[in-house]
């Protein structure tokens, strides 16, 4: 684990019931849904397989251990989850070697929130060594605390993850406003009990109780992360 908290940027802002913001990465943060799929379908594209354009939905927003044991399974490729997990994550590097697009809205977000020193905390199920090359463009100063989904036991759509983010960071989960772009994440920040901001990238997403759907994250900013949180 390379993620340290600094105790100074914990502080909650005065006034407001907004403890923390945890943000989602791929299709959240930064334009890479589409990376992945082109990456898998190249890579299977080289075993003999053409991937059915509609297994894209299953795929999305999910650990590659899932994503890529369906894709084994439905194809029938003759490749190990280990095999093929190395080979994507290999193709996945190469992609964002020649630039990585934010998603609109991502860099002023994130700009706001370290202005108003907003504990912020970056929950992926992307892998560290992925997250850590993400983390160039991003800029790893907006982040006091970054969890990988090969540093969990269980990650997403299981609660670990954003539980394991709102405890590094000291604050409660229900305090905390999560910011995901699929239906796994999103089950994911409320089964940790987060109050969570759906931004659709790839599958649409229907509004609940405790989640708001936006089509942009042009439309989030700390006024509007704040309006989120219930009273008392």
């Amino acid at each position: 684990m390379t993620s340290t908290v600094p105790a100074a940027v914990t502080r909650t802002a005065e006034g407001s019931a907004l403890q923390a913001v945890l943000l989602d990465m791929d299709g959240t943060l930064v334009d890479t849904e589409g990376f992945w799929w082109d990456v898998e379908a190249e890579v299977f594209a080289r075993l003999g397989h053409t991937l059915d354009d509609s297994w894209r939905h299953v795929v999305v927003g999910g650990p590659m251990s899932r994503s890529a044991g369906f894709l084994i399974e439905a194809t029938g490729a003759d490749i190990t989850l280990a095999e093929l997990g190395v080979l994507l994550n290999q193709g996945f590097e190469e992609r964002i070697g020649h630039g990585l697009p934010l998603m609109p809205g991502a860099a002023r977000l994130l700009a706001e929130l370290s202005a108003h020193r907003i504990p912020t905390a970056l929950v992926s199920a992307s892998h560290r060594r992925i997250i850590d090359r993400v983390l160039t463009s991003l800029g790893p100063r907006h982040f006091a605390l970054t969890v990988a989904g090969d540093e969990v036991s269980r990650t997403k759509p299981h609660p670990d993850p954003y539980l394991f983010a709102a405890a590094g960071l000291g604050v409660d989960p229900a305090r905390c406003a999560v910011v995901e772009d699929t239906a796994t994440g999103v089950a994911s920040a409320e089964a940790a009990g987060c109050q969570v901001v759906a931004v659709p990238s790839v599958a649409p997403i229907a509004p609940a109780p405790r989640r708001t759907v936006v089509p942009s994250l042009e439309q989030v900013d700390l006024t509007f992360l704040r309006a989120l949180m219930p009273l008392g």
